[in-house]
């Protein structure tokens, strides 16, 4: 009911689309919105009327074409009678798989660097404190180049592994040696490394697009995803007796059983055994070859990026408070164990947030792999098929998109980690 009291309704105005809070929010976003489709059309506009009076024109059909090129190293097959869309996929899995090493290993290298820079050992905490400032002032693509520089020149030729019958007679030794029990061999060429070969096979089975799957390989990582999940398991039940008894099972030897048993049993059933490389005449042969353009973009991204993931974790444990190293002490917690259980994982929810950008940083540091000629996507797209189709647009495009991509995958992947380890509010 409206009382003769109250004072009427202003009717609306133009005006109240800038001086009114009700509408001037909504009025900046479609003037935003409105600058941004003009600037994209524009941009579209001056690309088509550039590419036509160059007499091209905007597609992908290249992508079908013979790509007429080499790859050293190849996750799945890939010969140069292979298509350009063959050639891209086998860059992208050099990337994801540089990318997913580099993120794994330059985690664990910053762990520890972070956490050994709190030490009250003097020493180790300045050495640590030379590693981080050492590695993460100088550019990372002279990281590469050095460590290409290092493994090509300082490391022996394939003849120095050699040892011939007349060298035995005469009591000589060859002048280099693989390491660890003869399965490693790093020479000026590679790296040569024991693969593990399956004496009985279960088959294989071809995927879309021509790419080979073993099936005991499958089979192992089925068993492996079983037992993790078995383990998760094990490990909640501990830790529901311990919160209903006050006392927590022993579990130090259930662990590895639980883990590694099955795969063990699976593993001795398919007959695993490892294949060792072996000097021929020019090179090694069996095994598998890692070249050292990716040895060298691996470790110079590793060494880089930990350098700042060291910070990161430093600053998240130096975020909390004293007072729970204390109260862990108390109750007579070990140092290493304080930190593990304590400090660590409540580090987490201020170490995560900063831990995705690094991450986001690696993968697209990544493409400086051409520098040491390694092909990931940036050699193959937007390297050798560029150059050789003339399809500059449609390569960056295409490029920029997978990137885009992968590292919103992995944007959403660590979002919902971050998210698990939230304090949860009641």
């Amino acid at each position: 009911m409206t009382l003769a009291s109250d004072p009427p309704k202003e009717g609306f105005r133009l005006s109240m689309l800038i001086y009114d809070t009700r509408f001037r929010s909504i009025t900046i976003q479609v003037v935003v919105l409105l600058l941004f489709l003009a600037g994209l059309f524009w941009l579209l506009n001056n690309a088509y009327v550039n590419l036509e009076a160059k007499g091209k024109d905007f597609n992908f059909s290249f992508l079908w074409s013979r790509a007429g090129y080499d790859i050293a190293q190849t996750l799945i097959p890939y010969t140069n009678d292979d298509t350009h869309m063959r050639a891209l996929v086998v860059g992208l899995l050099n990337t994801l798989l540089v990318s997913v090493l580099g993120c794994v290993l330059a985690t664990l290298v910053g762990t520890v660097v972070g956490v050994l820079r709190l030490s009250h050992n003097w020493l180790v905490a300045r050495l640590m404190t030379v590693y981080v400032e050492t590695f993460r002032n100088i550019p990372l693509l002279l990281w590469i180049l050095l460590m290409g520089t290092i493994l090509a020149e300082t490391r022996p030729s394939p003849r120095d592994f050699r040892f011939t019958d007349a060298m035995r007679e005469a009591g000589q030794t060859p002048e280099a040696s693989m390491w660890f029990f003869d399965t490693i061999a790093v020479t000026n060429r590679g790296t040569s490394v024991a693969a593990p070969v399956f004496s009985n096979s279960l088959g294989t089975v071809v995927l879309p697009g021509n790419i080979p799957l073993s099936l005991n390989a499958l089979a192992l990582i089925v068993v492996l995803a079983a037992s993790f999940f078995g383990w998760r398991l094990l490990m909640r039940r501990a830790k529901a007796l311990q919160e209903a008894t006050g006392v927590r099972p022993t579990t130090w030897w259930q662990t590895p059983l639980v883990l590694f048993g099955p795969a063990a049993v699976v593993s001795v059933l398919l007959g695993l055994h490892l294949d060792y490389p072996t000097i021929t005449r020019f090179d090694f042969e069996g095994g598998f070859q890692m070249l050292h353009s990716f040895t060298a973009l691996l470790i110079a991204l590793t060494v880089y990026t930990s350098a700042f993931i060291a910070e990161i974790v430093r600053a998240g444990i130096m975020a909390i408070s004293k007072g729970q190293t204390e109260a862990a002490y108390a109750l007579g917690l070990r140092p290493s164990r304080t930190m593990n259980l304590v400090i660590l994982p409540q580090a987490l929810r201020v170490i995560v947030p900063p831990l995705i950008s690094q991450f986001l940083n690696l993968t697209k540091n990544s493409s400086l792999a051409i520098a040491v000629s390694y092909m990931d996507l940036r050699g193959t797209l937007g390297g050798i098929t560029l150059n050789q189709t003339g399809r500059e647009l449609e390569c960056m495009l295409l490029m920029m998109l997978i990137y885009l991509t992968i590292s919103l995958v992995i944007s959403s992947v660590m979002n919902i980690y971050n998210k698990s380890i939230k304090l949860k509010e009641r």
